[in-house]
């Protein structure tokens, strides 16, 4: 989509050819367009010359509050608004650490008792039945067989 001679570029056209410049991946482009025009859009379409720290702030403070955005999609938006302010505008944006950070989700792991995993196991069915045990018959050939890796055997009699 290229614009007539006679237009200036918009932002979103510089931005496109500031990210082709440096190769970065199509689905990186699309990314940093989306947020960069979702950004313009919640600071009401003034040009991000006239906007700067508070409004990035407030925005990334909104996508975290209001949005309820994960902390990884609130980072991209944030790499997204860097980019547009360093490598397009080239200004030198103030510190934004006031910013609200999206909370990550505690990551708990997911472990059975015993007697859960017993249960589970006298439901099943069929192949996949006899399955369970065939790890514990074979694991008497893979300790042969790391044994004879080791010690250089040709042979993985016990």
């Amino acid at each position: 989509m290229r614009r007539a001679p006679s237009k200036p570029p918009t932002v979103i056209d510089v931005v496109r050819e500031q990210i082709r410049l440096r190769h970065y991946s199509l689905r990186t482009e699309k990314a940093y367009i989306g947020w960069i025009r979702r950004y313009i859009t919640f600071c009401g379409r003034r040009h991000p010359r006239m906007l700067g720290a508070v409004e990035i702030t407030s925005f990334l403070t909104h996508l975290a509050v209001d949005r309820k955005v994960s902390a990884s999609t609130q980072n991209q938006a944030l790499q997204a608004s860097l980019f547009l302010y360093r490598n397009v505008l080239q200004m030198d944006l103030p510190d934004i650490g006031q910013v609200v950070r999206a909370s990550r989700p505690a990551r708990l792991p997911t472990v059975l008792t015993r007697e859960e995993v017993q249960r589970v196991f006298a439901h099943l069915e069929g192949p996949v039945a006899t399955r369970r045990g065939s790890a514990v018959r074979q694991w008497p050939a893979v300790e042969r067989s790391t044994d004879a890796a080791r010690t250089g055997a040709r042979s993985l009699t016990p």
